[in-house]
């Protein structure tokens, strides 16, 4: 008889929602799943939702992730074979130290940030390879869709379409419209942090940085139409510089419409979307942390939101000593996602992703220990995954270029 494996979740959001609807759809590889957050009640409810629709035995637990002390004991009790961190990018070197202590495979889809700077780099999570070697377990960093699917794109594109890719650019388009003057399709938080610090690109072996939203694009998305996109740093970039064979440079795209940007011109200029603490009536309070407090909850968008998604990597590069352009996308649909699984499709496009690595993972599909970032995997039965779990993947050999 087959080994029943098991995730510990840690987050209970609109991402982690997604990934738990996923992993009950695919209750051949996720035989147990624990569902675990700050804020139990939430997992409950979840839980008992889904409970009656899978053969997956779901179960429950509280756990404050900012406690290294208390994921150890919830993962000895509960023996997962994997942790899935859908929590905070704050936490995830105190959930990577509790897999370490324990010796548990882990994941997630967003690399460590430091909560007190407006900063997002590897190099914390690479620093943990040797550990995770030593400890014979894997950690696969940034398995949501960018960063994540983009990587897998990118490594399908080296291995079956290109003898070297020289540039590659990310696009992320976002056509929903969820009909709120102001609100974000992931945590306000993070959202507001990436968006508002400098943007910046891989050229020639080195950073090259930009004010925000000083690059400007304009693009013809299929399903979508023409959007304004800008360049933004993306993590995504840094680990791709190194993975990617001849690669010369890596851009990051994103969409956004006036309304949004005027909207987040006046929060920066009054202060909202400071990170530092002030006093405010005798107690300390980060104002960025107040605002995602009264803006809407990113899991309450989805009955509202209208639209598509257009997220993929257009790649220019040589095959048999001839330049080749090439662009591997995922178009969703916010209201299909809605209709399955109760989210948008920004949090549908991530947690999608997260369940099929984790599975990857759990099928021993993708085995090597130590910490690897996604595109360092064979992409071809993740890519066949994407096809079979919801984000059908296109492809376009002539595509319109971004100069």
């Amino acid at each position: 008889m087959k080994e029943m494996k098991k995730a510990l979740i840690i987050g209970c959001g609109a991402v982690a929602s997604v990934a738990i609807h996923k992993c009950c759809q695919n209750s051949e590889v996720f035989g147990k799943i624990c569902i675990a957050s700050r804020t139990k009640s939430k997992c409950d409810a979840l839980a008992a939702k889904l409970a009656p629709t899978t053969k997956t035995e779901i179960s429950t637990a509280q756990v404050n992730a900012d406690n290294v002390e208390e994921l150890i004991r919830l993962i000895e009790e509960q023996k997962p074979d994997i942790v899935m961190n859908l929590a905070l990018p704050y936490q995830d070197l105190n959930i990577m130290d509790a897999c370490l202590a324990t010796k548990t495979h882990y994941m997630d889809t967003a690399n460590y940030e430091p909560e007190d700077t407006a900063k997002f780099e590897y190099k914390w999570q690479w620093a943990y390879d040797k550990k995770f070697k030593d400890a014979g377990i894997t950690a696969l960093l940034g398995s949501g869709f960018d960063p994540g699917v983009t990587g897998v794109f990118s490594a399908y594109a080296q291995k079956h379409q290109f003898d070297e890719i020289n540039f590659i650019d990310i696009l992320d388009c976002n056509g929903g419209d969820h009909g709120y003057p102001f609100a974000t399709n992931f945590n306000p938080e993070i959202n507001i942090r990436e968006v508002s610090a400098n943007g910046s690109y891989w050229e020639n072996g080195k950073w090259v940085e930009t004010a925000p939203m000083e690059i400007k694009r304009e693009y013809d998305f299929e399903g979508v139409g023409r959007r304004d996109m800008y360049l933004l740093h993306h993590e995504e970039l840094e680990s791709l510089a190194l993975n990617i064979k001849g690669i010369k440079r890596i851009r990051f795209f994103m969409t956004f419409s006036q309304n949004y940007l005027t909207h987040l011109k006046c929060l920066e200029n009054v202060g909202m979307t400071s990170i530092k603490p002030i006093n405010f009536e005798g107690k300390q309070i980060v104002p960025l942390q107040f605002l995602k407090a009264v803006l809407p909850d990113p899991a309450s968008l989805g009955p509202r939101t209208k639209g598509k998604t257009n997220i993929g990597c257009i790649f220019i590069g040589k095959k048999d000593g001839k330049q080749k352009t090439y662009y591997l996308y995922n178009i969703c649909d916010h209201q299909e996602c809605y209709k399955e699984v109760g989210s948008q499709a920004v949090a549908y496009t991530t947690g999608v992703p997260a369940m099929i690595g984790a599975s990857m993972i759990l099928s021993g599909k993708w085995n090597k220990a130590g910490v690897y970032n996604i595109e360092q995997f064979d992409p071809d039965p993740f890519m066949d995954a994407l096809n079979k779990w919801g984000l059908p993947w296109k492809e376009n050999f002539s595509p319109v270029l971004v100069d």
